[in-house]
């Protein structure tokens, strides 16, 4: 492990996590924001820390980075990132204490949208705008996007790419690591600004509506408003976010197709056809249970069905409306959808889509065995023999998950949450959802979590963003080892 060419590569990080300052802080000079002093601040310590990393730990150019340090400098920056985007809640004062500003920032980075906020509205705009811009960094990931930028990452940057995106099974769409960074960029961009423009059109302001599309597409669920998406009441804002929840849930690698003139692309990969499948069977048996027991109109139960399943699907986290108070059917599907997660490859948390699926195929294929010992079969996704070393390691990953959800839970019950309120606060932060129930429901915060509750929940949005193994890797004794 190269400590002094792993800080210097955090430290280059940080520097460029620091220049990114600059649209929320060219906001701020705009508008003459009283967050301006507040940004000015956290961007001079982020800058300063980064010239330091980067100063005291020079290192030789190197060729090839190992998979052992990809992960570490992954780790590492994702936690980094996280402490500085902290700084600018932190300075600005109240209502963030330290704990609190850093679980802000984290759950912007990881895409959460879980907040402490009791009065999102009562903060500066310059702070929204930070708020929502950590979100749309984090979608893609900062990893990725330096990849993209600084040249100098594109070595080894395969390494980096494998430890940060949350896939499986990472898509290469061009030979260059870099080159495919951009593209996924790219995308991801044009998808903000399209959303950004039919926002408009619904009668949205600039500012809200630049801070929505900054949250839908990196399935975010940050608002600007405390209703969250409710607070417009429109049918048609609700169709347009749930249209990009739905978008920004699927492999962008299929988008990147689509847009190079392959219709047909969603439909021929398999993942996707199930997310889809599950999306629509999941909206029609929430629609059809809140029908005539929690709305009177058909129409109604649909849209707010629709809309509450793909953004807890997408681990988006908008709401329109309270799931709480919907029969417990519908509750139970809710919680249930919140372990599924998106496709992979899409900028959703979660177990993702294509994990689900093999596990489904390897108990099927087990039950198999059984009536027929001799056959020998394999298990496929799209037509293709899927390698039991990746069949292994997503059923490790989902063991994981299992525990880690158990193990925190029982934490932060020990802490003094309690059980519905410490399963949903789990399941809302290491799926990196947004609301939870209980205490932490759709219309309430986590501002009533106690102190070490938070830092809990920070670390499992960490591991929940970073596919758990990238984080959870540094605490086995064999990792440090030679």
């Amino acid at each position: 492990m190269r400590w002094r060419y792993i800080l210097n590569t955090v430290g280059v990080l940080t520097l460029f996590f620091g220049a990114t300052m600059v649209l929320p802080l060219a906001f701020d000079l705009f508008a003459m924001d009283r967050s301006l002093m507040p940004m000015v601040k956290a961007m001079g310590v982020t800058l300063a820390a980064g010239a330091i990393l980067t100063l005291i730990f020079r290192h030789e150019k190197t060729e090839t980075i190992s998979q052992r340090e990809g992960m570490a400098i992954v780790a590492v920056g994702w936690t980094a990132i996280g402490l500085f985007g902290a700084l600018p809640f932190y300075f600005s004062g109240a209502p963030f204490c330290f704990v609190d500003a850093f679980f802000e920032s984290v759950s912007g980075f990881t895409t959460t949208g879980s907040s402490i906020l009791t009065d999102i509205e009562g903060l500066s705009r310059g702070l929204l705008v930070w708020r929502s811009f950590i979100q749309w960094l984090g979608g893609m990931g900062i990893i990725v996007l330096s990849i993209a930028i600084l040249p100098f990452l594109g070595v080894g940057g395969m390494q980096l790419y494998k430890a940060e995106v949350p896939s499986p099974v990472p898509d290469k769409l061009k030979p260059r690591i870099r080159d495919t960074a951009v593209v996924l960029w790219k995308v991801y961009a044009l998808f903000t600004v399209a959303e950004a423009a039919l926002l408009m059109a619904g009668g949205m302001s600039f500012f809200d509506a630049l801070n929505h599309a900054f949250t839908t597409m990196p399935t975010g669920g940050f608002s600007t408003k405390n209703a969250s998406v409710a607070h417009f009441d429109s049918v048609y804002i609700d169709v347009v976010i749930t249209v990009f929840m739905l978008l920004a849930g699927i492999n962008f690698s299929l988008h990147y197709q689509l847009l190079k003139g392959r219709p047909l692309a969603f439909w021929k990969d398999s993942e996707c056809r199930f997310y889809l499948a599950m999306c629509l069977i999941l909206t029609l048996v929430v629609g059809f249970n809140i029908y005539q027991t929690a709305y009177a109109n058909a129409g109604q139960a649909l849209r707010y069905a629709a809309f509450q399943v793909i953004s807890i699907v997408t681990t988006t986290g908008y709401a329109t409306a309270d799931y709480e108070m919907w029969p417990a059917m519908s509750q139970t599907i809710i919680f249930l959808c919140m372990f599924v997660g998106a496709s992979a490859g899409s900028t959703g948390g979660g177990m993702k889509c294509l994990r689900i699926m093999l596990c489904f195929k390897y108990c099927y294929k087990e039950l198999f065995a059984m009536i027929h010992p001799r056959a020998v079969t394999h298990i496929k996704i799209g037509g293709k023999a899927v390698p039991e070393d990746v069949v292994r390691s997503v059923l490790g990953f989902l063991a994981l998950y299992m525990a880690l959800f158990a193990l925190s839970t029982v934490l932060l019950a020990g802490i003094g949450v309690d059980f519905v309120t410490a399963l949903g606060a789990v399941a809302a932060t290491i799926g990196n959802i947004g609301p939870g129930f209980g205490l932490v429901g759709p219309v309430e915060n986590f501002s009533q979590i106690p102190y070490w509750g938070k830092w809990l929940l920070s670390w499992c949005m960490l591991l929940g963003r970073l596919e758990i193994y990238t984080l959870i890797i540094l605490v086995v004794p064999e990792f440090w080892r030679k």
